[in-house]
């Protein structure tokens, strides 16, 4: 028996194939038999709020007030963020800002310096 490739969406096992087409019964994705295409090969392009493309090491300047939640202080508008991190996930962006610490951004809150 072939093992058939998990979803590249929702990364579930229980997929099946149906007339050259795989299909996920848990999120409905479907997706071509012949562009299978491993997940480390695809790289996925951060920006910012204005479309500029980020990279790890960039500056970055928050481009409005940004509650913390836990901690009920307030990142202002304006502040610089050096030597940013890019991972994937839905706040994209680690770095550590002066006085609040390590924390994650999301990349439409901020703007390329």
């Amino acid at each position: 028996m072939n093992a058939l490739p998990s979803c590249p969406k929702c990364n579930s096992g229980f997929t099946y194939e149906d007339e050259g087409v795989y299909i996920c019964p848990e999120c409905a994705h479907e997706w071509s038999a012949q562009a299978t295409v491993p997940a480390e090969t695809v790289e996925r392009i951060h920006r910012d709020s204005a479309g500029n493309v980020l990279q790890d090491g960039d500056t970055v300047t928050v481009i409005k007030d940004l509650k913390l939640k836990g901690s009920g202080g307030v990142v202002k508008m304006g502040t610089k963020v050096k030597n940013i991190r890019l991972v994937d996930g839905d706040h994209d962006i680690d770095c550590k800002i002066d006085g609040f610490g390590g924390m994650s951004l999301k990349s439409e809150f901020v703007r390329k310096a």
